[in-house]
């Protein structure tokens, strides 16, 4: 009598039996094909956006496609938010001082006797427990500045960029047609271009006359390409762009090729 408790294995193709189906692909084949499609999807999301060029009286002249990779960018929110504390940070003058009980004016006689007052003891007046005492642990000056990768800040400035693009607050001009120093010519060309409320004229190299006619506009100014930060990306409606300082952002903040 055969035993019911003993397992029959199924014989394999050597012994007679039939050949177990073989797997095809597997879980990294999913993967792979996985990877690839998302691959695609992504770089076919991640077209060029276009920009209109114009000139001082606000015309278009040409449009031109931007780079992807700096104005297309994917926006990594904690990265930005990083790179504005920073920013932040170092503009902190950091000279803020209190009195401990060493600095406050007073003298270190003992007030009273040690004992037999009813009061509790004490050395001196220069205390922080008495009225006009020194402050504990109050702040010191310091400096806040710290640093950042430069990769780092070079991402942040991507997606501040990307961002602002995606809001329509990116204009290109040709050129600023800024030959003297006058505020008022500065201000009639912003009013040309419809640029109404705080703004940031960023140039390749600003010319003396550009940076000059700037300075007595409350709500304006002007930032030299590499110069340019997260911070004042973020920090104003409109962002007036030369195209030369765009071609040289697209040169400076373009990602390493992966290896």
């Amino acid at each position: 009598m055969a035993d019911l408790t003993s397992k029959t294995k199924p014989r394999s193709a050597s012994e007679g039996g039939p050949a177990a189906p073989k797997r095809t692909g597997g879980r990294g084949a999913a993967t792979s094909r996985l990877a690839s499609g998302d691959e695609q999807h992504r770089a076919e999301e991640r077209k060029s956006p276009t920009v209109a060029v114009v000139n001082a009286a606000n015309e278009t002249i040409r449009e031109i496609q931007l780079s992807p990779d700096v104005f297309g960018a994917t926006v990594n929110a904690h990265l930005v938010y990083e790179a504005v504390k920073q920013y932040r940070a170092g503009a902190r003058r950091g000279t803020h001082m209190t009195k401990n009980r060493a600095l406050v004016s007073g003298t270190g006689k003992k007030p009273f006797r040690q004992k037999g007052t009813g009061r509790a003891r004490a050395g001196e007046t220069r205390s922080p427990l008495w009225r006009h005492g020194g402050t504990v642990f109050g702040p010191r000056p310091r400096d806040y500045s710290y640093s950042m990768p430069k990769k780092a800040r070079a991402a942040a400035l991507r997606g501040a960029l990307s961002q602002r693009l995606i809001e329509g607050a990116v204009k290109v001009v040709e050129a600023f047609s800024v030959e003297e120093p006058k505020t008022k010519v500065l201000a009639d060309l912003l009013a040309k271009l419809g640029v109404a409320g705080k703004a940031v004229v960023v140039d390749s190299e600003p010319p003396d006359a550009l940076v000059l006619s700037g300075r007595n506009l409350p709500h304006v100014r002007v930032v030299a390409e590499s110069h340019l930060t997260a911070y004042d990306v973020l920090d104003c409606k409109h962002l007036v762009v030369t195209q030369e300082a765009i071609d040289r952002l697209e040169e400076r903040l373009a990602p390493p090729a992966a290896e």
